[in-house]
């Protein structure tokens, strides 16, 4: 089922289209690296590359819609505008231990400190007033879930 949230609407400014593309390409690697490293935060990532790329190119745009495992979860934020709960956690708790890790050990700046800190905070808010997903029922018959 297409819904409006999935259709690409194109930015008519090509500088502004390579601008959001890049940012995507780079949100969507770090997303990649949040994978398999638990410091770093994967869902706050990839929401920015599918948003990058719904006003930047098409192609990319299906691409991370349809990917077999990152999909499910862009799809349920773009046509719900929610997030499922482990996610939400997960990406809660490893900005929590990332941003102050770096910010209180590699950065000696305190202006860059109170940056990264406060960045932290406005992604915490923005993942704290996002709903939750709805858990999938389970199909006693298949053992499959239900959406």
């Amino acid at each position: 089922m297409q819904h409006r949230h999935l259709k690409v609407k194109l930015v008519k400014s090509e500088w502004l289209r390579y601008l959001l593309i890049g940012t995507g390409v780079l949100s969507l690697a770090v997303g990649g690296v949040g994978l398999f490293l638990p410091l770093v935060p994967t869902v706050p990532f990839l929401l920015v590359a599918v948003i990058c790329f719904s006003r930047s190119s098409a192609r990319f745009h299906a691409w991370l819609i349809e990917h077999r495992h990152l999909g499910p979860i862009l799809k349920e934020y773009l046509v719900h505008g929610s997030v499922p709960l482990r996610a939400k956690c997960v990406a809660i708790g490893a900005i929590w231990i990332s941003f102050p890790v770096t910010a209180f050990v590699f950065v000696q700046t305190v202006w860059l400190r109170i940056l990264l800190l406060s960045i932290a905070a406005c992604v915490t808010l923005y993942l704290l007033v996002l709903p939750i997903a709805p858990r999938p029922t389970q199909d006693p018959e298949s053992g499959k879930g239900k959406p």
